[in-house]
This record gives C-alpha cells, structure tokens and sequence, in this order.
C-alpha cells in the first residue's frame, strides 16, 4: 500500500510494481489523493487511476486497486469507467476501493465541494448504486468489466454504521485502517452480524497498517527512524515493526481476531529493499 500523494514519481511508481512482482506480492494498492499528507510540498501525486492504467501496462500478474477513492473527486459514472478500463487494459486485474472522502485541504486546493459528513456519505451510497447499474449486464454502459460478475468493491471505514451499511449493501471487503487487535475483533464481529441480519455471506474483513520490516534489529531501527522522520512522530511506531519474525507473529495475532488480508502502508516509498522483505514476509507466513 503505497501513499500516492507523497511525491512518488511515475518512474518510482514503475520500480514499486516491478519489485513488488519480484517479491511475489498478491497486489499493489495506492491511496487516492491529491495533496501530500506528511511530507508537505513540492510533493502531491498523480492521479491514481491513470497511474494505475499505466501500471496495468508494466506488470503482468499483480492485482491493482485504489485504497479508497472518495466519492467527491469524480462522477460515479467517470470512476466506474476509469475502474473498467484499468480492469480491461490489466486482463481483469482491478478492485476498486471507494469512500466518503475526509481530506478537507485537497478539496480546497483542486475545487472539489466538499460538503458535510453526511452529504458525503449519501454520495458514498448513491456512487455504489450507479456502480453496480453501470456494471451489470444490460442497460447502455458499454464495455462492461472483463471481472465476472464485476470487479471486487472494498469500502473503507472505522466500522461506523454508515460505511458498515453501505459495504453490506454494496461491497465485497470491508477495509479498516489502523486497528488494534482488539478493535479488528469488534470490527469484524460488528460487520459479520450486519451481513448476516441483511441476509448475505460475510464480506471479507481487511486492515491497512504502516509496516516497517528489517531483517535483523539494526535494519529495524533503520527504517523506523526514516518512519519517524516522514511521520514527524519520533516517540512513536507504525502499527507492524520489527524483524521478519516478529511482524508475522504480529500479522498472526490480526488473522485470529478475523484480518483475512492486509494492506501493508509502505511510507519510504524510495525503500525497494523493504518491498523485497515484504515478500519474505508472505512466505514467513504460509
């Protein structure tokens, strides 16, 4: 999981896919914003889903997805056919992630409306259900998405009941950032029950956490504190830190309270090696 907005450029971007299919990874998501977050400007990103067209072009097996786009930067009919496309130009590779947007400065910058929480998630449930139109067989939205019956949808939340709502309804992943054990516990139990009273399967239950992995303590303390420093947080540690050993024991503490994937943030972006890890990491775990 790699945060877009904090300056990685198109040939960082190819490097990332590149080593990220080396590694064996299963995908390579990217957060979709447009203004940086932590490193401040220059910086800002490229548009998420034109850089995942390109890198639908540059790598072969890796699953490709948005970790989310809000619903406040494109008409629901431009984002089905941006998520279409890439899932066309990938041979059906795509998952579209998709939320309520909270970033309120990048709204500022580039002149999206923004609006009030819950005008957002209105949207959040109005851009899902001309999703699912736009993608189902018939009607006049043409090409539909090579993914039968359509590309994996994942809404992202803290477990809120309108996020938790919408993907019931809507989705096939509910993805929560930066949980404790605890609270992806309360999480999952939380979304297994809405899904059961809507009278549907269980969707899948993922996280998202920052993740700093060094073969031993030195590469270790290394990494954290180039963490620390894009962070500006330097008492602090990502949600996964440490050895190989000790992130899969970690990762294994998640699969128990019921994380069935997840999306490792990946902030030093520059960092090759640490993807390269990331897939030693994989294999720690199977």
């Amino acid at each position: 999981m790699i945060e877009g907005q904090e300056g990685v450029s198109w040939e960082q971007w190819r490097s990332l896919g590149a080593a990220a299919e080396d590694a064996g990874l299963e995908a390579l998501f990217r957060s979709d914003h447009y203004r940086s977050i932590l490193r401040g400007e220059p910086g800002g990103a490229l548009d998420a889903w034109a850089t995942l067209t390109a890198l639908a072009v540059t790598t072969t097996r890796l699953r490709l997805g948005t970790l989310v786009s809000p619903v406040t930067f494109r008409a629901s009919s431009v984002l089905a056919k941006n998520a279409v496309t890439v899932d066309h130009v990938s041979g059906g590779r795509v998952e579209l992630g998709v939320g309520a947007g909270w970033y309120e400065a990048e709204h500022e910058t580039y002149g999206f409306p923004f609006g009030t929480a819950r005008h957002r998630l209105d949207e959040l449930d109005r851009q899902l259900a001309e999703i699912h139109r736009q993608w189902a067989d018939g009607g006049e939205a043409w090409p539909k998405p090579l993914q039968r019956p359509r590309p994996p949808i994942i809404v992202g939340g803290t477990a809120r009941p309108r996020t938790v709502r919408a993907a019931v309804r809507f989705a096939d992943e509910y993805n929560t950032p930066f949980p404790s054990v605890d609270e992806a516990r309360e999480r999952r139990a939380l979304l297994e029950r809405t899904a059961r009273e809507a009278g549907r399967d269980p969707l899948v239950f993922s996280m998202m956490g920052g993740c700093v992995v060094g073969r031993d303590r030195g590469e270790v303390r290394e990494r954290l504190r180039r963490w620390q420093e894009i962070t500006r947080r330097a008492q602090d540690e990502p949600l996964l830190c440490g050895t190989i050993e000790e992130v899969a024991e970690r990762l294994r503490a998640f699969e128990r309270a019921g994380v069935e994937r997840a999306m490792l943030q990946h902030l030093a972006h520059e960092d090759l090696e640490m993807v390269t890890l990331i897939g030693d990491l994989v294999v720690a775990l199977n």
